[in-house]
């Protein structure tokens, strides 16, 4: 029998968005494009070596817009792949951006498909949580990162939200410091950077397979 699968209410949810919104940030959560901009700037400060031809992969990457801020900002350093689960969203990157490579298998099934990147982007992915439960979406980011951390060469990047907020919302996934430091300590790596000096009710993580980076 198909084992249950919860975190497909994300996927869900945000086709709902882009049902209503369309090739926007809002079609993908995003209350700004401000907002939406800081982030992929967070994001790609991921990468220590910002003059070396990278591979990248924007695991969840929705609408592609982290690629349109790369393409904006002339980082052709920087090769381009995404995945995403929702076929609604594969089919709107695809048509805009056919010469880029996209993948739409579900990893925690298949690992092994996945090739190996340089850096790995998750942004926005574990922000919400909708209607699953919070052991049960901290199961499941675990249980992802398990997956691509390997999968990065040098390094890999990810928000959660922040619990030191003015009020947290039951949809979203607010994750204590200590609790996530703990789980990458015992998991993967001691290796890692938090950041919560952005301006935005969020905090991005950057775990590095090597000390010499974090």
């Amino acid at each position: 029998m198909p084992q249950p699968k919860p975190y497909l209410s994300i996927v869900r949810y945000c086709e709902a968005l882009l049902e209503q919104h369309g090739d926007s940030h809002l079609g993908v959560g995003w209350r700004t494009q401000e907002i939406a901009n800081t982030g992929f700037r967070v994001m790609l400060d991921l990468i220590r070596t910002p003059d070396a031809k990278v591979s990248l992969l924007d695991f969840g990457c929705g609408l592609s817009h982290l690629y349109e801020y790369i393409r904006a900002r002339g980082f052709d350093h920087i090769t381009y792949a995404g995945l995403d689960l929702s076929p609604r969203f594969l089919e709107v990157s695809r048509r805009k951006f056919p010469e880029i490579t996209y993948y739409d298998f579900d990893v925690l099934e298949e690992p092994d498909r996945l090739p190996v990147f340089d850096y790995i982007i998750i942004h926005g992915l574990f922000t919400a949580r909708i209607d699953i439960p919070y052991p049960d979406m901290f199961d499941y980011v675990s249980s992802v990162l398990r997956v691509l951390f390997p999968k990065a060469r040098t390094g890999l990047a990810f928000t959660m939200m922040s619990k030191y907020v003015d009020w947290e919302r039951d949809d979203l996934f607010h994750v204590p410091f200590d609790e996530l430091a703990r789980f990458l300590t015992q998991h993967l790596t001691r290796n890692f950077v938090i950041r919560h000096d952005y301006g935005l009710y969020e905090y991005t993580t950057y775990l590095y397979k090597d000390a010499r980076f974090s």
